[in-house]
């Protein structure tokens, strides 16, 4: 049964080239992470009884069983019921329906393409649509929460999970009760080198495939002849393929590189997502009370997304504070810390962003300092802040929103643009403005959407 993991274990030193996901043994991510990558263990994996006697004779020094996420949800369930009164059970039940969903849906919406017949045929298919009245499809993330807890600060914590792809929690649907699952129960894992690694890891397997990179290579417009995507045209230069594959936001994918093609536009005029205001802060002290992740909450949480729907920004907003030198060596000098701060704003509509900017830093800081009992401001010795405007100009992100269209409609995941063309032979779209949508993971998925769709057609 093991046969195939064995050949990846590294003996009489303490990295590994073996990766779980979701408990289970990953050949291809196993064989294809690149030397110099050092991943962390998928802590579901240590769940699985049949893997325990190999983690434990491999990966003590990495992964502990009581570091599993069974242990540590249960550990967070006790200390809601213990500051916050409300039972374990309501944790442990909703981190179960989470999973109830996702297996019912996850891999149907997530790592498949919507817009090829295949996916749609098959018993799990079926099934899932027998259980549409139990997803909570038609409700609100907010409501599908109420359901569970009354408590306003549990609530307000499980309808965080909203902002993961940029929506509201008061008016996306409730299938997005999903989300805990990834974070809670399959878990994250970060690169311990930093998430730059990803990028790094995913360039050097293309090059040991043989891909060719063009750096510096400006695309001004993706060739089309007969309705066949066949090239793309830099400056004077015109390079032809077989395939062309844009990872570009969708909307300056039409609009700057297929000026003259088809506009999809009922899709481009979709409401956009939420953006971020981010401020990076390089501060000369650490603080042993914050982690990678801290999150410091508004008061009222509806009024916060009122004023984003309004296309402003509350004076009250949550704070989201990302330390990476927690975790990642070298990327803080010693005694400090890098602090990624981020806040969500409406994404570019013309406001008076310099305004906003000011106001916002301000309340942040005053946030923060009072949280920590520390005056923040005199701690700040290193700042850059990336706001709507910079992250449009910097990404070709059309209007600085994040994750593209928004997903607050309950039919959001079929107002997405396919992963390919309907109308260019031999075009195909990955990232985040398209299918299944935004962030990392989401990202990647993309892309391997479009991979196995363009295999599909070469076999």
């Amino acid at each position: 049964e093991f046969s195939e993991v064995k050949k990846y274990f590294l003996h009489e030193i303490d990295t590994h080239k073996i990766i779980f996901v979701d408990g289970i043994f990953s050949s291809f991510l196993s064989a294809t992470t690149h030397d110099g990558l050092d991943v962390c263990l998928m802590s579901a994996a240590l769940n699985k009884p049949k893997y325990k006697s190999y983690i434990d004779a491999y990966f003590n020094k990495i992964a502990n069983k009581d570091d599993s996420l069974t242990s540590l949800n249960t550990a967070f369930a006790n200390e809601v019921e213990k500051k916050l009164g409300v039972k374990a059970d309501v944790i442990h039940k909703t981190l179960q329906r989470s999973e109830e969903k996702y297996n019912l849906t996850g891999k149907i919406f997530l790592e498949n393409s919507l817009h090829r017949l295949k996916t749609w045929i098959g018993f799990d298919v079926l099934w899932s649509m027998v259980k549409i009245p139990t997803l909570g499809i038609f409700t609100t993330l907010n409501k599908e929460n109420q359901r569970l807890t009354k408590n306003p600060k549990l609530l307000q914590l499980l309808n965080r999970f909203a902002t993961y792809n940029g929506s509201n929690p008061y008016q996306t649907s409730g299938i997005m009760s999903i989300i805990p699952h990834f974070e809670h129960t399959i878990g994250a894992f970060i690169p311990k080198k930093g998430m730059y690694d990803i990028t790094k890891s995913i360039y050097e397997l293309a090059l040991r495939k043989g891909v060719k990179f063009h750096f510096n290579s400006r695309v001004e417009e993706i060739l089309v002849e007969k309705k066949q995507a066949n090239g793309v045209r830099i400056g004077e230069k015109t390079m032809f393929f077989d395939k062309i594959v844009s990872n570009c936001d969708v909307f300056y994918t039409y609009k700057k590189l297929l000026p003259t093609q088809r506009q999809p536009e009922r899709i481009l005029n979709q409401p956009k997502s939420t953006s971020a205001l981010i401020f990076y802060w390089g501060i000369n002290r650490s603080f042993s009370e914050l982690d990678l992740h801290n999150i410091f909450f508004s008061q009222n949480y509806k009024n916060e997304f009122d004023a984003l729907a309004e296309g402003n920004v509350s004076d009250d907003v949550t704070v989201y504070v990302n330390i990476t030198s927690k975790y990642v060596a070298g990327e803080a000098p010693e005694g400090c810390e890098n602090w990624f701060v981020m806040v969500n704003v409406p994404h570019n509509s013309g406001q008076d962003w310099e305004s906003i900017i000011a106001r916002t830093r301000q309340n942040v800081i005053e946030k923060t300092s009072k949280t920590l009992g520390i005056d923040l401001e005199k701690h700040i010795v290193v700042e850059e802040i990336l706001d709507p405007r910079t992250i449009d100009s910097k990404t070709h992100s059309h209007l600085g929103a994040l994750y593209g269209n928004s997903s607050n409609n309950m039919m959001a995941a079929f107002l997405r643009h396919a992963n390919f063309s309907n109308h260019i032979k031999n075009l195909y779209f990955c990232g985040g403005s398209v299918h299944p949508g935004g962030g990392i993971p989401l990202c990647l998925l993309s892309a391997k959407i479009v991979a196995e769709n363009i295999a599909d057609e070469i076999i």
